[in-house]
């Protein structure tokens, strides 16, 4: 790809500063900045709530917590990971980075991108007010009909989830919106889409997954609410209501969402590896029509949440086969992933550990996945701990490693500055150790019969439950390197080069100092 520089008409904006200049910015630089540092606050607040529910589960008949508090910490934490961190930490870094790859000066609608921040930021506290309020939601982060009923539910907590989700679900869509417009519209000159760098691609395509999931999710929780506040029954049997819709209304969202946290991920793997392989990504179309193809299926496999709901045979068996379907999308890429390291020359700085740490423990949470996809096992271990093991594979790997990878990678892009091989390197081998002691005794916790979403159990799952609390500590407290590792960097002397990675070649490395300037394009590039 060869890019020149064309002249452009604008003049270039002077940088204000100041809190004021934060807190009314249009820069989407320091819209991607506030979500990203949105999203860290959020993650410690999930973390925590984590280690007082492995803290509760370290031994049989833990008192720690009351049933209540466990199950209002087990809740807010699986809607905290989801919705405020994972999601705005992966729109956050796509803010700051896409356009700098596709040579925009800002994206499509500046006023509009603000905006979606402050939804989030109002959405996240207005959820976590509800512990004011008489408490927080506790029906799990999927409030399954009739838990939300307020016979099961008396307090205000899943009232306040429900327009708290709507505010996320509206922050999410003016980003997705504003991405795509973006996309199509303000690409440099000279740049087809395909020819976007694959981050950008994964972002415009998990744009679409975004614009069309979120409806199911505000039509479920809108019906929610008018049962709860007016009384009508939609989801109460006693009422001519039926508690499945709710399932497919959240599940028909709720799987997408998976993707919608895991395409990005993707796009991210797939811009480090060749930088630190030195060599082009492996079949660029095929990842591109790999992503495509995860996105579509990720609509038809939803019923395999539903498993266990008595759902007709010919219903199973497409959901089977459709679950089964999207593995070979997901093969193809961990096929290009491998190809293209194969004889490269490889060095192993931080992002490139993390991304071969994403590509292992991913797989395996899709070999588990798998497993889960067979109608029988999954009726028989569905609601264990097996469950829990799989998707904190597919999840923490696909989403928490993959954007530690991508943050240490654009952090010298961020900041100008470089950060601690050493420390990066400890936070790497720490959260990988820790997450197999915490994770993956539960496969065997699950296949001995140990139900999920408990807050105490039988005796015999004594030995595997502290080991998990151990490593889920181990994991806990290894994500404080991090934070320490960002902020040191930010404070420190080490000035980056423009491209420190000898093997990025995208526009952000090759055309931009580090940091990014406020104004960011003098010239408009044109890509040959």
């Amino acid at each position: 790809m060869i890019v020149e520089s064309a002249p452009i008409d604008a003049v270039p904006v002077a940088e204000r500063r100041g809190l004021g200049a934060w807190l009314t910015t249009t820069d989407h630089k320091r819209i991607g900045v506030m979500y990203i540092c949105t999203a860290l606050c959020f993650f410690l607040v999930a973390v925590t709530f984590a280690m007082l529910m492995r803290t509760q589960l370290i031994r049989p008949g833990m008192h720690f917590l009351t049933p209540e508090e466990y199950n209002q910490i087990f809740s807010m934490h699986g809607t905290t990971m989801v919705f405020l961190f994972a999601m705005p930490l992966i729109i956050g870094m796509a803010n700051y980075v896409v356009p700098l790859q596709i040579g925009a000066r800002d994206m499509a609608f500046p006023r509009a991108n603000a905006l979606s921040y402050w939804l989030l930021l109002f959405g996240g506290l207005l959820l976590f007010s509800s512990f004011a309020f008489g408490g927080a939601m506790d029906t799990g982060w999927f409030s399954y009909a009739p838990l939300t009923s307020k016979a099961y539910s008396p307090h205000d907590g899943v009232t306040f989830w429900t327009v708290s989700l709507v505010l996320l679900g509206g922050s999410s869509i003016l980003g997705s919106i504003n991405f795509i417009v973006t996309c199509l519209r303000f690409r440099a000159k000279g740049m087809r889409l395909w020819q976007m760098p694959i981050f950008s691609v994964a972002t415009f395509i998990n744009s679409f997954l975004i614009l069309f999931a979120f409806p199911s999710l505000t039509a479920a929780i809108a019906l929610l609410y008018l049962d709860r506040q007016y009384g009508t029954s939609f989801f109460d049997p006693a009422g001519g209501g039926d508690p499945i819709i709710w399932q497919h209304l959240f599940w028909f969202f709720g799987h997408p969402e998976v993707y919608i946290m895991i395409l990005p991920a993707f796009g991210v793997i797939s811009a480090i590896i060749p930088a630190f392989a030195r060599k082009p990504l492996f079949g660029y179309a095929s990842m591109v029509y790999a992503t495509a193809s995860i996105a579509i299926l990720s609509f038809i496999v939803w019923g395999h949440h539903m498993f266990t709901v008595g759902m007709p045979a010919a219903g199973q068996l497409f959901f089977m086969y459709a679950t089964m379907l999207i593995a070979v999308p997901t093969g193809v890429k961990v096929f290009n992933w491998i190809a293209t390291m194969w004889q490269g020359s490889m060095t192993f700085e931080t992002p490139m550990l993390f991304s071969i740490g994403f590509i292992c423990l991913f797989t395996i949470g899709g070999f588990s996945g798998l497993v889960l996809a067979i109608t029988p096992v999954d009726i028989t271990i569905h609601n264990t701990y097996y469950v829990v093991a799989h998707f904190h594979y597919v999840l923490v790997s696909g989403a928490l490693f993959s954007l530690f990878a991508g943050a240490y990678f654009w952090l010298p892009k961020f900041t100008g500055k470089m950060y601690s091989e050493t420390l990066g390197k400890l936070h790497f081998w720490l959260s990988v150790i820790g997450f197999n002691i915490a994770f993956f005794p539960q496969h065997f916790l699950g296949l001995a019969g140990m139900p999920r979403r408990i807050p105490d159990y039988a005796l015999q799952f004594a030995e595997w439950n502290m080991w998990s609390t151990i490593g889920a500590f181990i994991f806990g407290l290894s994500q404080l390197l991090f934070l320490y590792n960002v902020i040191e960097c930010i404070r420190s002397n080490r000035k980056a080069a423009d491209n420190p990675w000898e093997g990025a070649d995208t526009l952000e490395w090759t055309h931009l100092p580090s940091p990014a300037p406020y104004h960011t394009f003098e010239t408009a590039p044109v890509v040959k």
